[in-house]
């Protein structure tokens, strides 16, 4: 006699990654997804904070390399010592505080060697476009932003090294 077996439940998708725990998730997947997913988050709605936003301080941020962390932490440290606004006072991904019409346009990823790559970014915000350069390292098992360079060369890694030499101490 034969035998029926009830169908299988139908599997539940697990909710879309968003945020910070998206990049993350891309961060751990290959350079390119990393990037993607930087600017997705960047037009991302933000009706609503980001749980995992709220757990980051200036030098301790996992989208950025050791060493990007300890330049951005010393310019935290300086701004308060001499009670100024920090060089980094915007998101250095978009260089904006605002997003209006925000548009991921192109991303044309160069391997650097197994552990490094460069990304040229192009993105539209308030209407214009913008170029950034993402210079990247894989540092433990996710990708990470080594350096920012904007559309007219300048380094945000050379920028805040200028700061942090010329800290005390």
């Amino acid at each position: 006699s034969e035998q029926k077996s009830a169908p299988a439940p139908a599997e539940t998708a697990a909710p879309a990654l968003t945020g910070r725990a998206a990049v993350y998730a891309a961060g751990e997947k290959d350079a390119e997804a990393f990037v993607r997913a930087l600017y997705a988050r960047v037009s991302e709605p933000r009706d609503t904070p980001d749980p995992a936003e709220a757990t980051i301080t200036p030098g301790r941020d996992p989208l950025y390399s050791r060493t990007m962390n300890a330049l951005i932490g010393v310019d935290d440290r300086e701004a308060k010592r001499t009670n100024s606004a920090p060089y980094l006072d915007h998101d250095p991904i978009c260089a904006c505080q605002d997003i209006d019409g925000f548009a991921l346009k192109t991303v044309t990823m160069t391997p650097d060697g197994p552990r490094a790559a460069t990304a040229e970014v192009v993105f539209t915000n308030h209407g214009e476009d913008q170029r950034r350069t993402l210079k990247l390292l894989k540092e433990g098992p996710m990708w990470r932003i080594a350096d920012i360079i904007d559309d007219k060369g300048k380094s945000l890694h050379d920028d805040l090294m200028a700061i942090a030499e010329k800290a005390p101490g």
